[in-house]
């Protein structure tokens, strides 16, 4: 990971963009790292564009800002690539995750001539097929953590058990299908 890893999440209220980017900073934090985990807050409703923010370093953070220039870009909703410029100072190091069912070549002439990395994955698929209901922010969590690096993968599935299973302590049942939605999410994404 490099000293300083900077995820920029895009998505549609309610869709848990903001959700994914908390819980990254938790787990993250909970591995020892040094976290800002936060939402940009404006007139925000069900269904309207959001944006949220990840900063994940070994050392201390001493920027308090919104990500102008991420490393990593996450699109929670395909539609939004149609109305904002979720590439806007995307690092051409870094990469651009896609939530969609779309191919690779087909999202490329929506990323306005990036041209970095790009990955896809159907988190609609692999949402469903784990827990029987659309729930696109646990898979692109999983999907974000593969691509960027930012924590081994077998320690990210270890912590967020352990968030999961505090978070849904009164519903213990929903912790398979999330454990499982992480697992198919981290060998789907392409």
């Amino acid at each position: 990971m490099a000293a300083l890893t900077e995820i920029r999440w895009h998505g549609r209220g309610g869709q848990g963009a903001k959700t994914a980017a908390l819980l990254l900073a938790d787990v993250a934090f909970n591995t020892g790292k040094h976290v800002q985990g936060f939402p940009e807050y404006g007139p925000e409703r069900m269904g309207a564009p959001i944006t949220a923010y990840d900063r994940i370093s070994d050392s201390e953070i001493r920027v308090h800002s919104n990500i102008y220039e991420p490393d990593y870009v996450a699109v929670v909703d395909d539609t939004l690539l149609h109305s904002v410029d979720v590439t806007k100072g995307l690092k051409e190091t870094g990469a651009i995750l896609v939530n969609t069912e779309k191919s690779k070549e087909e999202i490329i002439p929506l990323l306005k001539g990036y041209q970095g990395k790009v990955y896809t994955i159907d988190a609609r698929k692999v949402s469903e097929e784990a827990m029987g209901k659309y729930f696109p922010n646990t898979p692109m969590l999983a999907a974000m953590v593969k691509i960027s690096g930012v924590m081994d993968t077998e320690v990210f599935l270890k912590e967020m058990e352990a968030s999961f299973a505090h978070k849904f302590a009164k519903k213990p049942e929903v912790l398979e299908g999330n454990m499982k939605a992480l697992r198919l999410a981290l060998t789907e994404v392409r």
